[in-house]
């Protein structure tokens, strides 16, 4: 595995090597060992997975507020997503500011982003889905957002939306936040 920064400190991209012959590949898409080596949260409390039936399909931006906020580490396993992390960390260079990259299942490519940042993605193809590590427990106490079209973040998504939850829609701006729901920035060792 390569770990590659962003211009967001606390964010990688990880690009991953696929091992194959006539057979297929075999490719590893964790190791707690590197991760730690590498700086980053080893743990993991759950895998989960999303599906995604419709091209243009947008989920975010969401995080799980203060204290619970994520490690988070994504992947796609079938079709391509533009993904998408917000930094949401008061008090650090990058408030607001957003990187994204396409994930496919033949890029081999994740994207990691430590606890403080806002996550969402938009698919680029029908049967999407999403492969998801994180360390920390799943709180619906603690589900959060902020709206995927907020011009003070101005994600830059590369379709016009074709689903999304009423939820997505009506979660508040970045400048309507509670502050108390996010983690203030700690300088993150690259």
């Amino acid at each position: 595995m390569e770990f590659v920064g962003t211009t967001l400190p606390g964010c990688r991209l990880i690009r991953t090597t696929p091992a194959g012959d006539s057979r297929g590949y075999f490719v590893r898409t964790f190791c707690a060992r590197e991760f730690a080596e590498h700086g980053l949260n080893p743990e993991l409390a759950q895998a989960s997975y999303s599906f995604n039936a419709k091209r243009g399909t947008l989920r975010g931006l969401h995080f799980q507020a203060a204290p619970q906020m994520e490690d988070k580490l994504v992947r796609c396993v079938r079709g391509a997503i533009f993904d998408v992390m917000v930094d949401l960390r008061p008090g650090s260079p990058t408030f607001g500011h957003w990187v994204g990259y396409e994930l496919t299942e033949s890029n081999h490519l994740q994207l990691h982003s430590v606890r403080g940042f806002a996550h969402g993605f938009q698919t680029l193809a029908d049967d999407c889905v999403v492969a998801y590590h994180i360390a920390q427990f799943y709180d619906p106490q603690k589900c959060a957002g902020v709206r995927w079209d907020d011009p003070d973040i101005a994600v830059n998504w590369p379709l016009v939306p074709v689903d999304q939850s009423q939820r997505d829609l009506q979660l508040p701006r970045l400048a309507d936040l509670d502050r108390a729901a996010l983690l203030p920035f700690e300088p993150f060792a690259a």
